[in-house]
């Protein structure tokens, strides 16, 4: 069933985590270098990926053994560390480089969009929201990474290199809140 309140929760911890608007400066690197993004391509495979990780990502973990609350404390930390990397400015997860010649997929739809911190999260999302709720901000998220791909060029001149540092600043902050919270509420659902 629809709620509106975990649709707009997912929406915002998929955004923060994603950080679309704090990616800004490697999407408009990578633009100079190649000179132009598939935005369509880069957001409908970032999208596939998201949604077969929703769906298969549980089924994985059983194979290992690990339960979805285990996962979501593994995700939360590595969430906690992207928001510690967005507040203080120092890489702790080092992108891979190689574009592949396909730049619509390789960085941008994955790692970038769709990374590990993303794939963790949908997962870590599942212990705690319905799925047709976490559905629905996939596609808010999508619809939002399109947009920003596609104006990256308009959004360069209008945000400046200061407003794009404390936007990575406020989405670290929420990331490591949201961090917190997903490790309260799963450590405390083991006892």
């Amino acid at each position: 069933m629809f709620d509106v309140k975990e649709i707009v929760s997912v929406t915002l911890i998929l955004f923060s985590v994603i950080d679309i608007v704090g990616s800004l400066p490697v999407i408009i690197d990578l633009r100079k270098k190649v000179g132009r993004i598939e935005s369509e391509r880069a957001t409908l495979v970032s999208g596939a990926l998201m949604l077969s990780f929703l769906f298969v990502g549980e089924r994985i973990l059983k194979l290992f053994g690990v339960d979805v609350a285990s996962f979501a404390v593994a995700g939360a930390l590595i969430i906690f560390l992207l928001g510690l990397e967005m507040i203080l400015g120092r890489t702790i997860f080092k992108p891979d480089e190689s574009t592949g010649g396909a730049a619509h997929i390789v960085p941008i739809a994955f790692p970038l969009i769709a990374g590990a911190g993303t794939l963790t999260t949908i997962i870590s999302l599942r212990a705690e929201y319905q799925t047709v709720n976490i559905i629905v901000g996939i596609i808010l998220n999508l619809i939002l990474i399109y947009i920003v791909l596609k104006s990256s060029e308009w959004l360069e001149t209008r945000i400046g290199p200061g407003g794009l540092d404390v936007l990575r600043k406020i989405f670290g902050i929420i990331l490591l809140a949201i961090a917190i919270k997903l490790i309260k509420t799963n450590l405390i659902a083991d006892f």
